[in-house]
């Protein structure tokens, strides 16, 4: 497994596995606590892993959370998604910088998506499962939602919505969420 740093968000990274692969298929190391430390993250600094599965088309995101933010490591275990990471931390030097990804169950890469910086994904095949792995446990008192089809953002959003959350749904601007930030 190798680290290479995302050169649009300052500290986010992707975690490339080496999947071995034969006849029955592939076997692929997704999470390496010495790879993870290398780049100065703390591997024991993880609270809860959780998974999410989506039909095709279906966007989840843009979604951060307030106070002292939620880091986390995240990967298409299985199909295909388009991710998307968005630095709204006022002091990074990548502010407002935003980065995609194509992640997939084939290549089992991570992103690792530093705390403050809103995450997003859509689904492109049906179904695609991601699994993410966050810093501290999740309190829904400090969720944060940024409409997912914002003009400032600007997401090229690769297929038509198929589905979204009401929350998704009726989310604010992004720039009504960078004031209750600051």
């Amino acid at each position: 497994m190798k680290a290479v740093p995302v050169p649009g968000i300052a500290g986010a990274w992707l975690f490339e596995p080496t999947p071995h692969a034969d006849a029955r298929g592939f076997f692929s190391r997704t999470f390496d606590r010495e790879v993870v430390a290398s780049v100065g993250i703390d591997p024991d600094g993880f609270a809860q892993d959780s998974l999410s599965r989506s039909v095709k088309g279906v966007i989840r995101g843009m979604h951060l959370r307030s106070g002292a933010g939620e880091a986390k490591l995240v990967r298409c275990s299985y199909g295909e998604v388009f991710d998307v990471v968005v630095d709204l931390r006022p002091d990074s030097p990548t502010f407002r910088n935003t980065e995609y990804f194509q992640l997939s169950g084939d290549t089992q890469v991570s992103v690792y998506v530093p705390a403050g910086c809103a995450h997003g994904f859509q689904a492109l095949t049906d179904p695609a499962d991601v699994s993410y792995r966050i810093d501290r446990p999740h309190d829904p008192s400090e969720d944060v939602t940024i409409a997912f089809d914002d003009p400032d953002l600007a997401i090229p959003w690769p297929l038509p919505v198929s589905l979204t959350s009401d929350r998704d749904r009726r989310a604010p601007s992004l720039a009504e969420v960078l004031k209750t930030l600051r």
